[in-house]
């Protein structure tokens, strides 16, 4: 008889270690990669969207609704939802590499106008987490604090050279590494970029829906990024979309729907 119930104990186990519980017993966040494992996508995107909702932000639940619109057809809202994974998580490697796999499917997009310099900041930016840069900032410091009493302290020559030269040096990686960590962390904040979500919109030079040719319409198609500056709305009309004056890459400016674009 005992034998018997130490294996009915032992097959219980068993049972949970193999991960064989009801559903109310898995998070929402579980029950949404149940989903997608499924293929039942739109499911994975209403509990991936919950489970955010429950828990606040987080990387990795951004990155898996990405993936789930991305299954959908959503080509925007799979960027955007890649793209706040990165925001808080820029050293995301998955999440970097599903967005840029899903840009290279999109035709006429608008061209990358910015500088060497800038474009190798980002990188170096997005090497690791915004928490790291800070304390390899203040590991520098504290680099330089040694440098300085090499260089007031110190007794031979070289001593003094070493920690003057090198002082320099260590001051200069302090800053931009504070720099660094500081861009870092503001993206986290910053929700002035913008994807378009739909499948394609139109830029228009005035925020109101074009009346003749004059009216430059130029057309941008789902997924592309944009930055805004400014709104507009009508508040006479409730009827009357808000527009948003956005720019494009680093140069040009117009009008945008904002109905037609989701924030980062």
């Amino acid at each position: 008889m005992n034998k018997t119930i130490l294996h009915i104990l032992a097959a219980a186990v068993t049972l949970c270690l193999c991960g064989i519980l009801p559903a109310s017993a898995l998070s929402t966040g579980q029950r949404g990669d149940s989903a997608y494992a499924e293929e039942n996508y739109r499911q994975a995107v209403e509990l991936y969207t919950a489970a955010l909702k429950e828990n606040g932000p987080d990387a990795t639940l951004y990155y898996n609704l990405g993936n789930s619109h991305y299954r959908l057809g959503n080509t925007g809202y799979a960027i955007v939802n890649y793209e706040r994974a990165l925001n808080i998580d820029p050293s995301f490697a998955d999440a970097r590499t599903n967005r840029d796999f899903v840009l290279s499917r999109i035709d006429n997009l608008p061209e990358d106008d910015s500088t060497f310099l800038s474009n190798l900041h980002h990188s170096i930016i997005a090497w690791t987490t915004p928490t790291v840069w800070a304390w390899t900032a203040a590991l520098l410091f504290l680099l330089l604090l040694v440098m300085a009493g090499m260089y007031i302290f110190g007794n031979g020559v070289m001593l003094r050279k070493t920690g003057f030269f090198g002082g320099i040096v260590v001051l200069a990686l302090t800053i931009y590494v504070m720099s660094v960590a500081y861009s870092a962390a503001s993206a986290q904040s910053d929700h002035s970029a913008a994807v378009v979500i739909v499948p394609v919109t139109n830029l228009n030079t005035v925020p109101r829906t074009p009346k003749n040719s004059d009216d430059k319409i130029i057309p941008m198609p789902e997924g592309a990024r944009l930055r805004i500056i400014d709104s507009l709305a009508t508040p006479s009309d409730r009827l009357a979309p808000k527009w948003y004056d956005v720019k494009i890459n680093n140069t040009s400016r117009a009008w945008v729907n904002a109905a037609h674009v989701e924030r980062i």
